[in-house]
Order: structure tokens, then C-alpha cells, then sequence
């Protein structure tokens, strides 16, 4: 009989915790959005006993894993709090937070954390090592094309003209009107941190002069920074296609920045690099409408300028002067390595289109001279991205690190240049030079 009661005990007890548990659940779930909702729009600090909580409860969260002692931590920290109010105001909300991994060992080892800060990104609680910028508009931005869906569908005049105004003008946008998705969904994957991808499956007349597109399918580019547009026909095969991507990324022509130069380190074209004595006035700008209609019918190569005024340093690492006679055209690689063309030293002002048709020409006939970025125009290029009392600085500091290691009789050995010492290096050169502890990483500005 006793056994009888405990067993009718047991199974009422049980169906009630199944009965109840939904209503439990909730109840947690709803406590620990209260919880965070209060810290919306500010870098949640969590530990172990909230980290799991949190991120189950956001769909998107980027957590940086830090340590304390970590100089690199202390100036991302900044630029985190900048960004956690633009990113919780957003359409689809991203959260951001902090752990102290050097504390909370187990939840630093539990993802694999061996240097700080280490971010990561978890999209629907599965965690992605983030490698992007980390200055705050930057990493807004490029947060915010990471979570959006690879190729979005527009089923109206309505909805082509959000997505386009959603997706800002950073990045070019994508569009295939009258396109299957299967067309462009592998590349909308591969080039997702690149660009918008997108397609129209309705649209009227309207859109289509909007677009000067007369017929479909038709994928149309646009960088709405440089308020430029192209348009693809066909055919819509793979190589195609990617082959039309990959020459759209970049506008028709762009100036040397720092930002740039990292762009261009992810293209595989040949470079034209024209070097004006300064391109802000309006001789330069006449000039750069004619590369323009170069690059135009010359997609094999991307095609960039820089003025000597703005950016001396990068000019001079081509062999250009104050007495070089601008403006010069030479074509670069990317890297240390870049050709002239015999005959085409400088471009005169008279009938400069065709100075740059012949220019072209002569590379492609083989007509160069190849030549190498020098040493010592590279310490220029660093004097221009940091400034000489910086260099001057470092220099100051790898000699007392030398004669330290000397008076230690240790051996030195030499190594060569790493491959960031050119000018289409992506690392500032002063932190690339920055002592790091163990276990530290180096911050990435871009």
C-alpha cells in the first residue's frame, strides 16, 4: 500500500514540474531580458554566472574578450562604448560585451581565447572570430553588413528604395532586376564583407529609368560614394559574373588613402597609379574624369591617384620629387614592384586622353621599364602615415632595445622586411613596432 502512495506521489510530483516548467522557463527568460534591456545601448560587463544567459538572449552580440593589464584592451575599450549605442538602435539590434577572460578562465578557454582582446561574434549563439575594423564607425559599419541577410529580395519599386537607403553609401551595392538569386547567392557569400547584394523581383518602369537598365536580367552596380553605376547583361555564367563583381567593387577610379590601399590589397588587377602635384584643384579634377573614361574600357585595371601635396611620402616611394615633372602615370603591382613606359614619363597638358590611351597601350606591348620601391623612399611613406616625431621615437626605442640585448651578449640576428613594409601595408607602422606582452594581440584600426 506504502508503495502504492509513493508511486502516485512521485508521478503527480512529476506531471506538475512538466506542467509548470514552460511557465518557469518563461519566467527566467523574461527576467534575464529585463535584465539586460536595462543595459541597452551600453557594453554589458558579464561574467560566468550571465554569459551564458546572455548570449542566449541576443540574436546578435559581439563580445570582446579582454584582459585588464592589456594596453590594446584599454584603447578598444572606447571605441566599443561608441559604437554598443549606434549598433542597439539599429533595425535588427546588435549588443556588444565585455568578460574579463584572464579572470573568468574556464569562459576564455571554453572559446578558445589565447590572446587579447580577442572579439567574437555570435549569431544566434554560435560564436565567429571577427577580423574587422575596430574603430567605432568603422566596425558600425561593417557590423552591420555581417549580420544582414547574403542576397535581400526587393518585391517593389518601395522596397528597392529602403534596402538602398539602409545600406548607406560605404559599401557599392549590388541589384538583379529580373535575376534569380541562385545567380549571385555563392558570390553574395564570398563578397558579403565587401558589398550589398540584392534582387528585384518586381519593379515598374519607373525603377527601370531610374536605373538606365532597358532590359532584364540585368545586374547593376552602384557606389553611391562616388555616384558612379555600371550595368551587367549577361552572360550569367559563373565566371561572368564573379569576373563583373569583382572589377565592381571597387569604383572607376579612387584616391590613395589608407583605407583605400587595404581595399586595394584585396584586388588582384594591376594597378594605374597616376601621381598628381595636387588633387584637389581643377586641373587634377579635369584629369581625373578623363582616367575615369580610361578605367571605363580598361576593367582589367584599377585605376587611382594621389596628389604629391596630400601624400608626399606615398608620391616618393615612385621616384617623384618636387623637380618631377607631374603629372607621371606608372603602373604598380601592389606591392614593391611597379613598371613605366618608356616614352610616357609625364602626361602635357594637350590632348591628355590620349597621352593615357598611349600609355596603356605601351604597357600592354610590353614597352616598360620595371622598377623597385626603394628603402628609403619607404621611410617616407611611414613619415607620411605617422608623423617624424613618431618614427623618430621608434628609432629612438629599437636602438636601446638593441644595445640592451647587446650588453646581454645575446646573438642578433637580421630578418628581413615583413610584408607590411610597403606602401599597401594594412598595420599602422608605429604599433606594428609596439612591444606586445604575452597573450596579447595587436589592435587592428582597419
Amino acid at each position: 500500500m506504502m508503495k502504492n502512495n509513493t508511486m502516485s506521489f512521485l508521478f503527480i510530483f512529476l506531471l506538475s514540474v512538466l506542467v509548470s516548467w514552460p511557465f518557469i522557463t518563461a519566467a527566467e527568460t523574461e527576467q534575464q531580458k529585463q535584465q539586460f534591456a536595462v543595459e541597452s545601448g551600453k557594453v554589458l560587463e558579464l561574467d560566468e554566472s550571465n554569459f551564458d544567459a546572455a548570449i542566449s538572449n541576443f540574436d546578435y552580440i559581439l563580445v570582446d574578450f579582454y584582459a585588464p593589464w592589456c594596453g590594446h584592451c584599454k584603447r578598444l575599450a572606447p571605441q566599443l562604448d561608441k559604437a554598443a549605442s549606434i549598433l542597439a538602435d539599429l533595425k535588427q539590434p546588435i549588443s556588444i560585451a565585455k568578460i574579463d577572460a584572464d579572470k573568468y578562465k574556464r569562459v576564455g578557454s571554453k572559446y578558445g581565447i589565447d590572446g587579447y582582446p580577442t572579439l567574437k561574434i555570435f549569431m544566434h549563439g554560435v560564436p565567429t572570430e571577427y577580423y574587422g575594423p575596430r574603430k567605432a564607425d568603422l566596425l558600425v559599419r561593417f557590423l552591420k553588413k555581417f549580420v544582414a541577410a547574403d542576397v535581400a529580395i526587393l518585391n517593389s519599386d518601395s522596397a528597392i528604395s529602403e534596402f538602398v537607403e539602409a545600406a548607406g553609401t560605404s559599401f557599392p551595392i549590388f541589384i538583379g532586376f529580373g535575376l534569380n538569386e541562385s545567380a549571385i547567392s555563392h558570390f553574395a557569400v564570398k563578397y558579403k564583407k565587401r558589398a550589398w547584394f540584392s534582387v528585384a523581383k518586381d519593379f515598374s518602369d519607373k525603377t527601370m529609368e531610374f536605373y538606365d537598365f532597358d532590359r532584364v536580367p540585368a545586374l547593376v552596380a552602384r557606389h553611391p560614394n562616388y555616384d558612379e553605376q555600371s550595368i551587367f547583361y549577361g552572360p550569367f555564367e559563373e565566371k561572368f559574373v564573379e569576373d563583373y563583381i569583382k572589377q565592381s567593387l571597387l569604383p572607376l577610379t579612387l584616391p590613395i588613402t589608407e583605407e583605400n590601399l587595404r581595399l586595394l590589397k584585396d584586388d588582384e588587377r594591376k594597378v594605374i597609379l597616376t601621381i598628381l602635384e595636387d588633387e584637389s584643384d581643377d586641373r587634377s579634377k579635369k584629369l581625373v574624369k578623363l582616367l575615369k573614361a580610361a578605367a571605363s574600357a580598361n576593367r582589367d585595371f584599377v585605376f587611382v591617384f594621389v596628389g604629391f601635396k596630400q601624400w608626399q611620402g606615398f608620391a616618393e616611394s615612385f621616384e617623384v620629387s618636387k623637380k618631377t615633372k607631374l603629372p607621371k602615370m606608372v603602373v604598380w603591382d601592389g606591392d614593391e614592384e611597379y613598371f613605366s613606359v618608356v616614352g610616357s614619363d609625364s602626361i602635357e597638358d594637350e590632348d591628355q586622353g590620349s597621352q593615357i590611351t598611349q600609355f596603356i597601350q605601351g604597357y600592354k606591348d610590353g614597352n616598360i621599364i620595371q622598377k623597385r620601391i626603394s628603402s628609403g623612399s619607404f621611410m617616407g611613406f611611414i613619415n607620411s602615415m605617422i608623423g617624424i616625431g613618431t618614427v623618430t621615437i621608434i628609432v629612438f626605442v629599437v636602438a636601446v632595445v638593441m644595445i640592451i640585448q647587446s650588453l646581454k651578449e645575446e646573438p642578433l640576428t637580421v630578418g628581413t622586411r615583413d610584408e607590411g613594409d610597403h606602401p599597401s601595408s594594412s598595420t599602422s607602422q608605429a604599433e606594428a613596432r609596439q612591444p606586445l606582452r604575452s597573450g596579447e594581440k595587436q589592435d587592428k584600426e582597419d
